[in-house]
């Protein structure tokens, strides 16, 4: 099993098929200015010495020895044996509103991003708890299954977006529902769902569902997103905002946090509700609860052991570039005889 410690830096391999565009342009624009400066097979007998495979051969070195530099720098990782863990924690399930009014810049940089932002600071706060995640809007969508793997799930975390659900409206009753089917029924591990939501709901019955995943020993911690003053949803298109979200009517639709319905879902359930306008204090809050939540110890099997192995591709380029200082561009008598590129002239 292998991981990329920096996958950012792989966006950088981006630049290898533009100089592959800029070298074959080059060796194009040469080509056609050989052939307005004379005969060709006359030009290259003024310059016999001179090798097209050779040329081609030192850019391949040099672009190859790039290629490695930026593998390492994304550092790939190998892991190298599987262990089995023993960790005590509980289950949580991340439920998450993906609806259009999660885009409300009510909250900096808007309550879907934030709401992000929260989750990841909290996963990072966690040791040995399993986690899963949750999306909804008209209705609900697992993304990730209950998993160990905090890396993973901040990687499905960051793909979240407003995209996700087709169904727009805010059903937290189905949030509800959804969350508590992923947990394994037979399992006597704690169980806990943090949603959320700015708490406006176009569903009936979220109260209900709470009480229902209370019975089936699940815990319910709301957070609210948004401000009671509101704002409207803009509508953005490349990263510009064209206008906002308009009703029926054609007014500004501005949306609310909607607490109360938030915190009758926390106190339905047994958990409770905080208000997310610090990632501080949610996180502060959450780690108090946790504590007074039992923990479960179970066993997980993991890759375990992972060693770097960037070093490798670091070798492979020096070693390139110091073969590319040897690599003349004259022609060489055992790549003559190949003649590879017909370089030979009848």
């Amino acid at each position: 099993m292998y991981e990329i410690d920096e996958i950012k830096y792989l966006w950088l391999l981006g630049i290898v098929p533009v100089l592959v565009l800029v070298f074959l342009f080059n060796l194009y624009w040469k080509r056609k200015k050989q052939r307005e400066f004379g005969d060709i097979a006359l030009v290259r007998k003024l310059s016999p010495e001179q090798s097209l495979f050779k040329h081609i051969l030192k850019f391949t070195v040099v672009v190859l020895a790039l290629a490695s530099l930026i593998i390492a720098l994304a550092n790939p990782r190998i892991g190298t044996k599987m262990e089995t863990v023993k960790r005590e924690g509980i289950d949580i399930v991340f439920a998450i509103d993906v609806s259009k009014s999660m885009l409300c810049e009510d909250v900096s940089p808007n309550r879907l991003e934030k709401s992000k932002q929260m989750v990841s600071q909290i996963i990072n706060s966690l040791a040995g708890d399993r986690v899963g995640i949750v999306v909804y809007a008209g209705s609900a969508f697992k993304i990730l299954p209950i998993t160990s793997d905090y890396g993973a799930a901040k990687m499905y975390l960051q793909s979240i977006s407003t995209g996700m659900v087709s169904s727009q409206g805010t059903a937290l009753d189905d949030a509800i529902k959804m969350s508590t089917e992923f947990f394994d029924k037979d399992s006597k591990t704690s169980k806990l769902i943090v949603m959320l939501s700015d708490g406006e709901d176009h569903s009936e019955g979220a109260e209900d569902a709470a009480e229902e995943a209370k019975k089936a020993g699940v815990k319910i911690i709301t957070i609210g997103l948004g401000t009671a003053k509101g704002g409207p949803i803009p509508l953005r298109k490349n990263g510009t905002v064209q206008g906002f979200q308009r009703d029926r009517s054609d007014e500004v639709v501005v949306t609310k946090l909607n607490k109360e319905s938030l915190k009758t879902i926390g106190e339905s359930a047994g958990g409770g509700y905080v208000y997310g306008g610090s990632s501080k204090e949610v996180t502060e809050y959450l780690r108090k609860s946790l504590e007074k939540i039992e923990k479960t110890e179970f066993e997980s099997t993991q890759m375990a052991n992972f060693e770097s192995q960037f070093q490798w591709f670091l070798g492979i380029a020096m070693a390139l570039l110091l073969l590319d200082v040897f690599f003349l561009e004259r022609k060489t008598a055992w790549l003559q005889k190949l003649n590879l590129f017909n370089e030979k002239t009848s």
